[in-house]
């Protein structure tokens, strides 16, 4: 377990600094599906298999979408199409690849070792956690939809801008 974990960490951090250091939109995207990858695989090395099933589905899944198609509705032009082919270099996947095959040999290892011992814990449902979202944490679900939704609405004013500029 603390092999998985390690490696998955230092993955997670990796992945994260080079998303962080990336002038390209789109290579910090790729670093950034890699790191939450790790992350996911970190908590379910902790024994939380449904915190990971969720960072997989909603962060690295539809989250991902969005920055995509953010970007997508920021591309302007013939210069966007001409950046977006150099973006699109086998060598830009390099990285990303390596740190997901990486993580992928890591998950296939501890699939053939027959799992991770769980540590000793109350086992909490979907229903438990939805009823904590909608109970005693709705303040802060609901803070967190108003900020994804002030970012979204700012990169569309951002990209009308761009557009009109140009």
């Amino acid at each position: 377990m603390n092999l998985t974990f390690d490696l998955s960490a230092i993955i997670a951090v990796v992945a994260t600094v080079m998303m962080l250091t990336r002038a390209s939109a789109v290579h910090a995207l790729l670093y950034l599906t890699v790191s939450l990858l790790a992350v996911s695989l970190v908590f379910f090395v902790l024994g939380a298999p449904f915190a990971a099933a969720l960072e997989v589905i909603i962060y690295a899944g539809a989250i991902m979408v969005l920055f995509v198609f953010v970007i997508m509705m920021l591309n302007i032009g013939e210069a966007a199409a001409a950046q977006e082919r150099i973006w699109l270099q086998p060598s830009t996947w390099i990285g990303p690849s390596t740190l997901a095959l990486l993580l992928a040999i890591e998950l296939g290892a501890v699939a053939v070792n027959g799992g991770i011992a769980r540590p000793a814990g109350v086992v909490v449902s979907a229903r438990q956690v939805g009823l904590g979202l909608v109970g005693p944490y709705m303040l802060a679900v609901e803070i967190a939809s108003f900020l994804l939704l002030a970012g979204l609405v700012a990169s569309f004013h951002l990209g009308r801008s761009i557009m009109r500029a140009e």
